[in-house]
């Protein structure tokens, strides 16, 4: 019975470390980093932050080109923080709502246009980060901290009141709740990336000249979708939780 058990445990273990396709990993510190990520989320970044400093480098009073741009975009996700935190307190949650936005757009973007194929890696190959459940979990988890963050630093301890609210029966589901949405905002937005790549590829390997561009379009709205979704959802995430759930 114990040699039953052990293979059965050990069959798991070997099914766990199953992968699918090749990656490219670092090994730092005795921990592996996932590299093909790594190098397409910095290039994401310095390209976001090379955006922003041309943009706002010589502000006019009247904006025009770039900086017009940029105000207009800033604009933007001021009115999705405004319209889902409220009026009051959105303010100090622009930056957040903000680079979550665009990082994710910016990622996504960058595994649509950018034909990563064409470097070749020791190893596996680049594709955009959303593509990744690890990036994806990690962004899911920044904004499970924010609206924890946000709510107790509102109500304090009264915050958990919200768990029995309105009747102490809902605690599970409540409790539940917390740990459904950082997984319905990481599987969402990484198989809607993953599922676009995938197409894209498919299409491209059967028919390789005219059908890909539109699919490839189609993508890019998708992937756009997907950022607007991801930070909207985070924004109201936050907005429950300043609500004044200790003030009753």
């Amino acid at each position: 019975m114990y040699q039953q058990e052990v293979e059965v445990i050990s069959s798991y273990i070997a099914v766990s470390a199953v992968e699918v396709g090749k990656h490219l990993y670092w090994e730092i510190g005795g921990y592996k980093l996932h590299g093909q990520v790594f190098i397409v989320s910095w290039l994401v970044i310095i390209a976001l932050l090379s955006l922003a400093f041309i943009g706002t480098r010589n502000l006019e009073r009247v904006p025009k080109n770039l900086q017009n741009f940029m105000e207009f975009v800033i604009e933007f996700l001021q009115d999705i923080a405004k319209n889902q935190i409220g009026e009051h307190e959105y303010r100090s949650w622009v930056p957040y709502i903000a680079t979550i936005f665009l990082f994710i757009l910016g990622s996504n973007w960058a595994g649509a246009l950018i034909p990563w194929k064409l470097i070749q890696l020791p190893e596996g190959e680049l594709a955009a980060p959303t593509n990744d459940i690890n990036t994806t979990v990690a962004l899911s988890l920044l904004t499970s901290l924010s609206y924890f963050y946000a709510g107790l630093n509102k109500n304090g301890l009264g915050y958990f009141a919200r768990y029995v609210e309105p009747t102490p029966v809902l605690l599970p589901i409540n409790i539940l709740e917390d740990f459904t949405k950082p997984l319905s905002l990481s599987f969402r937005l990484f198989g809607n990336i993953l599922a676009d790549e995938l197409v894209v590829s498919v299409f491209t390997l059967l028919v390789p000249i005219l059908i890909p561009l539109p699919v490839m379009i189609l993508g890019l709205f998708a992937s756009s979708i997907q950022a607007l979704i991801f930070s909207t959802l985070s924004a109201a995430y936050i907005g429950e939780a300043l609500e004044g759930h200790g003030e009753h």
